[in-house]
């Protein structure tokens, strides 16, 4: 038991370290807003997911009690996609501006409130916290699905140019860690959501390998961003092309997390 709970406590110390690198980024893509002026049509939404997802599994944490890691590495990710978002407020057109406030209203404050009042006033207990598990598997499962779009892309393309392999990487290697956790921890709600994250992030590394050596058609350009969630996120913060026929709210998407980093 020992040894079991050290592998854990290593292996969540690892996540922490993998998924900090992964909420960093978009950090590229944030840079390249700022020294512009201007958003360029990309989207908000990824982020507020992952602001709402990372503050779901601080509450999940803090109920279940003894679970600081996911404490350490959420609270950093509430942190950055904060960040994210000012800036992305700051730099948007209007109509953006409305949309994001809109969705933060919603998500962030209305969807999360109704979830505090209702864990904390209508169940108790062990209770509470397989409720609080399972809407956070629920969330994870939703920041997981985004690399679906780059992977629609790549096979469409036949070119990995929008799918940066780095951070593919890294978002599988950050799966992997956190289910060895949540296996080791016996947390199921941390291991299920990374199973899926894994087969994608397994996914993408296969498609890189089939599709490595493909030019994808001009004119579309990306922008090696990402995340978390991630997340994270967001594949990866990646800029899709019109031509590629896959279009945001408005046009264009800014970096959706391409996977949860807890």
């Amino acid at each position: 038991m020992a040894a079991e709970h050290t592998l854990a406590f290593a292996s969540g110390i690892l996540g922490n370290i993998i998924s900090f690198m992964v909420y960093l980024a978009p950090v590229p893509t944030f840079y390249r807003v700022y020294k512009k002026k201007s958003t360029e049509g990309f989207q908000s939404l990824p982020y507020a997911v992952a602001l709402l997802s990372s503050t779901m599994w601080i509450y999940y944490a803090l109920i279940k009690t003894h679970a600081y890691l996911l404490i350490t590495i959420n609270s950093f990710g509430c942190l950055i996609e904060t960040l994210y978002i000012v800036l992305y407020l700051i730099y948007a057109p209007k109509s953006a501006k409305v949309f994001t406030a809109k969705i933060l209203i919603i998500l962030n404050f209305t969807a999360f409130g109704l979830i505090l009042f209702c864990t904390l006033f209508f169940s108790h207990g062990a209770k509470r916290v397989v409720i609080l598990g399972w809407i956070c598997v629920g969330f994870s499962l939703s920041v997981f699905v985004a690399p679906l779009s780059i992977i629609r892309l790549v096979i469409r393309t036949k070119s990995v140019e929008f799918m940066p392999f780095i951070l593919s990487f890294f978002l599988t290697l950050s799966a992997a860690v956190w289910l060895s956790h949540g296996v080791l921890s016996k947390d199921k709600f941390v291991a299920l959501p990374n199973v899926l994250g894994l087969l994608f992030g397994i996914l993408q590394m296969v498609l890189y390998c089939v599709y490595k050596g493909g030019k994808a058609e001009k004119g579309g350009t990306a922008v090696p961003s990402a995340s978390s969630e991630v997340h994270p996120v967001d594949q990866g913060g990646c800029r899709l092309p019109e031509k590629a026929g896959i279009e945001g709210e408005e046009g264009e998407q800014l970096g959706t997390h391409g996977g949860e980093v807890v």
